[in-house]
């Protein structure tokens, strides 16, 4: 036991670095095993598209949306999920797809609409980044009209 204890005195950087990384992985492990929302692949996300009535929620900024996005899905920058909730309140119960560039914000977006009480939220896997060009997947492109929904941050992209 004293052996350990030197060789935490005299590496303390490496000591602390192991306190962290160890840290970090049992967070990471709580957060999987207690997380209320699924990763789905693009794949799965157009079949449950086509099975269900589904929601598909874009997080990305309206910058990034209006040029290319996912069919039907409605832009609502992560910034303001929180405060657009109430206009997606009556999904609760139906499945809802989350899209972002790459899947990161997707995740923080599933943590939100979960504590909201929202059912059946799916993240997908990857995000545009791999529905356009690991799954070559169909997008809408489009930039000639935007529309509001009742004055809201939300914006139905349409032709």
């Amino acid at each position: 036991m004293e052996r350990y204890l030197d060789f935490i005195l005299n590496h303390y950087i490496l000591s602390l670095a192991l306190a962290v990384v160890t840290y970090l992985l049992i967070q990471e492990l709580f957060d999987a095993a207690f997380k209320k929302f699924t990763g789905i692949s693009p794949l799965l996300a157009v079949a449950k598209m086509n099975d269900s009535d589904t929601l598909v929620i874009d997080v990305r900024d309206a910058t990034d949306f209006a040029p290319s996005h996912i069919e039907q899905a409605i832009s609502m920058p992560l910034g303001k999920l929180a405060e657009d909730i109430s206009k997606i309140s009556e999904h609760k119960n139906k499945p809802v797809l989350i899209a972002c560039l790459n899947g990161t914000r997707s995740a923080s977006a599933g943590k939100i609409l979960t504590k909201a009480g929202f059912e059946q939220v799916f993240v997908i896997t990857g995000g545009m980044q791999a529905w356009e060009n690991d799954y070559k997947l169909p997008i809408k492109n489009s930039s000639k009209k935007q529309t509001k929904i009742k004055g809201s941050n939300v914006i139905v992209v349409s032709e």
